[in-house]
């Protein structure tokens, strides 16, 4: 049986248990160190934590500040031009007959070579392929094992404005080399699990249950793929267990002869988002054995569900002469023949350093994306891509998961040895996410086809990788790059530099058939700015400071983030902190429920809306993010997950500021994301309300939902009276169903001279 995973241990004694050998293990101690070239060693060993990266190594033994405050930083940055090396030592362990030795990494970021005893036994260029390596043969009774890291992948000459075009020959995530909310921080080490293993000589190294699900769904024609080592002459049991924990398939007989068998489930329990139904994850427990050995097990969750891509209603209506072929793609989600309204966000790394991330850090992410009744994260193609516990856990809650792989804004160029590494990498994680039932897409890559990267679906990386899914993992929809033709990505601010139109009046103009980018910039809570920028610096915002360097000011085209400028011209010169934080988080609250209801009321054209962004790895002072770091909701945070319930009352306004005397006025609709239990009828109550007084507007009686289907219903208008305020609400009240009432908050002015 395949030994319990080592992860950092060495091998002190073995007991005997049922019959199989388990292991008494303790823990190894790691040492990391810097030096300049490849053939020297480090002057200096420091403690190292692996999973890890060797910047926070080297920062805890110096005592280097948080790199989260002001400038610090740029004290790290040296360190991506050197060499490190990781060492370790243990005993030559004491192996039975058929058992063998393994060094096993799930992740070493990004050069590396493997060196035991002082002789290099691997080399590897690639983060995301595992290392697998069979010391057995190699061992003396006391054995040092050295990781060399080498220094980060850049191009030389490239311009200190254009830094992430370092990574254009490398599989290496771009973000990390400068972004606009992301500093210049590139991690480097042991970023995955990494451990010594006994193993059988014949073990298994995957067990991947492949399937097809009828077109009525009651049958999943299912194909076990099996690959290892030394499989000859063995045999498999094989059961498979449902959410209930009955036994639902068990199988066994000569692994020769599974090749091609296929194996009837009637009637599966399908895997569903978990707005649309239960996440049901069956259990599949693969046993190897040879006669009556145990040789290894592998245990896994399996979700059967059926995802493709569709076009929307009406597509094929447009364009309404030929070609066809660059009308607008299928970005429609439909799983298991349902087509869902994909309400989400863009997930960025939660870390800096991705070997930190642990998996609670997913599991509060996600939980929270649960409560924003949010159904599928896309993957941005500028960051990792993500440990198995994501995949996980988002398997566990019906998170759909948009997966891009690491390319980004950049023209990637179809160097032999570039799409060697690439090839190498996405055979890696292609593998590796295909059984996970959460994995609805696979992407190319951030925003691939445009002017700044220069790509086209004929370039040599794209074609490679929809080569590689096709291959690999053929049901599972593939998109060159987001955006493609039809899709929207942008605008990132309230109100648009070029026209002065907020969103309010840009939205209901605007047709896409997914909008996969939208943002809407809001500080950070004045708690957490306290954190990362000075106090003599805190009050008022000025560039040049740390509100700079944390991407408030010039972080993308001008004042974007903080919108300084902006919020000066709704509210005038604020007078402190706290003021201007509110006024940043209420446009941003304001905006994001705009955006996000607009594209729900433009189904069937439009399917899906994705906010820039989530998350952030880092304490942004401002940012588009709907939760700061490390998992800390803004307020906009609610106010979408209101917007994104699956039923509720919602209305179009046409502008943010409105003045005393003026005529509002507001379209009211009933948004519907319902295939059951939907409401028959009902009556929205619509009122306004300041100063704690309601002033009632119209009632408006709606009929039954149709499935999926939203309800336009009236304009509504009232003079606004003279009110002591600077703000008021527009209310919709579902009578006798409060869940689906909802409010919006808008600015009041008093007429001018008054």
């Amino acid at each position: 049986m395949k030994r319990k995973i080592i992860m950092l241990l060495i091998f002190a004694s073995f007991i005997q248990a049922k019959g199989m050998k388990v292991m008494v293990q303790e823990k190894l101690d790691w040492k990391v160190g810097f030096h300049y070239k490849s053939n020297e060693k480090p002057k200096e060993w420091y403690n190292a934590s692996v999973p890890g990266a060797v910047q926070l190594d080297y920062a805890k033994a110096k005592g280097l500040g948080d790199y989260n405050y002001a400038e610090n930083w740029k004290d790290y940055l040296w360190m991506e031009d050197v060499y490190w090396t990781y060492k370790t030592s243990f005993k030559k362990p004491q192996l039975a007959d058929g058992e063998q030795f393994y060094f096993v990494s799930r992740g070493i970021d990004y050069r590396f070579e493997i060196i035991l005893n002082n002789v290099k036994i691997f080399a590897q260029e690639g983060m995301f392929k595992p290392v697998q390596l069979n010391l057995t043969g190699k061992l003396v009774t006391d054995n040092v094992l050295e990781v060399l890291i080498y220094p980060i992948p850049k191009i030389p000459g490239t311009p200190e404005s254009l830094y992430r075009s370092n990574a254009a020959q490398s599989v290496k995530p771009a973000v990390s080399y400068g972004w606009d909310w992301h500093p210049r921080l590139i991690p480097s080490g042991i970023w995955d699990e990494t451990f010594l293993e006994i193993r059988n000589q014949s073990h298994l190294n995957d067990v991947f249950v492949d399937y097809a699900l009828t077109d009525d769904f009651q049958i999943a024609e299912i194909q076990l793929k099996v690959e290892g080592v030394n499989l000859e002459n063995t045999q498999y049991e094989w059961k498979l267990t449902d959410p209930s924990g009955k036994t639902a398939l068990l199988k066994s007989g000569e692994l020769s002869g599974l090749t091609d068998e296929k194996i009837e489930l009637k009637k599966p329990l399908l895997w569903w988002t978990h707005d649309h139904g239960t996440p049901n994850l069956y259990t599949s427990e693969f046993i190897l054995k040879r006669g009556n050995k145990l040789l290894d097990r592998k245990v896994s969750k399996v979700g059967f569900r059926k995802i493709q891509l569709v076009m929307h209603e009406g597509a094929w209506n447009k364009p309404d002469t030929l070609p066809k072929g660059r009308s607008n793609p299928p970005v429609t989600i439909e799983l298991n023949g349902r087509k869902i309204f994909g309400k989400g966000s863009n997930w960025v790394n939660p870390e800096i350093f991705p070997g930190i991330i642990t998996r609670e850090r997913y599991a509060g992410l996600i939980e929270n994306a649960v409560n924003a009744n949010f159904n599928i994260f896309r993957v941005w193609g500028g960051g990792i891509v993500n440990k198995e516990s994501f995949y996980e856990l988002c398997n566990e809650k019906g998170i759909l998961v948009w997966t891009e792989f690491p390319l980004a804004c950049n023209n990637y160029e179809g160097t032999p040895h570039y799409l060697s590494v690439l090839k190498q990498e996405s055979e890696a994680i292609i593998k590796r996410i295909r059984k996970h039932a959460c994995h609805a897409i696979w992407c190319g890559g951030n925003e691939l086809f445009n002017s700044w990267s220069g790509m086209t679906d004929q370039s040599l990386a794209i074609r490679l990788l929809n080569s590689q899914c096709f291959l690999l993992d053929p049901k599972t929809p593939f998109l060159p790059t987001s955006p493609v033709m039809g899709m929207a990505h942008g605008n990132y601010v309230f109100r648009y530099f070029d026209t002065g139109e907020e969103v309010f009046q840009k939205m209901p103009r605007s047709s896409a058939t997914a909008y996969t980018e939208f943002g809407m910039p809001g500080t950070a809570s004045v708690e957490l700015l306290k954190m990362i920028i000075p106090e003599n610096e805190l009050f008022p915002p000025k560039p040049g400071t740390s509100w700079e360097s944390h991407h408030a000011f010039n972080a993308w085209q001008g004042d974007t983030w903080l919108m300084k400028d902006l919020l000066e011209s709704y509210f005038g010169k604020a007078d402190n902190l706290e003021t201007l934080v509110r006024q940043s988080q209420w446009l941003q609250s304001e905006g994001y429920k705009c955006i996000f209801e607009e594209a729900r009321r433009q189904k069937p054209v439009c399917s899906m809306a994705l906010n820039w962004c989530y998350n952030e790895p880092w304490i942004t002072a401002a940012n588009n993010s709907l939760i700061n770091y490390p998992n800390q909701p803004k307020p906009a945070f609610y106010e979408v997950a209101n917007s994104c319930r699956p039923f509720l009352a919602s209305a179009r306004i046409p502008k943010f500021s409105w003045t005393e005397g003026e005529i509002f006025s507001a379209k009211v609709f009933i948004l519907n994301d319902l295939y059951e239990n939907i409401p028959q009828s009902g009556t929205v109550a619509i009122k306004l309300k300041a100063e704690g007084k309601d002033i009632p507007v119209l009632r408006w009686e709606f009929g039954k939902a149709e499935t999926n289907k939203n309800i336009e219903g009236p304009v509504v208008q009232t003079v606004l009276p003279q009110w002591n305020t600077d703000q008021f609400e527009l209310i919709l009240e579902v009578d006798g169903n409060e869940q689906f009432s909802s409010k919006y908050l808008l600015q009041y002015k008093k007429k001018a001279g008054l």
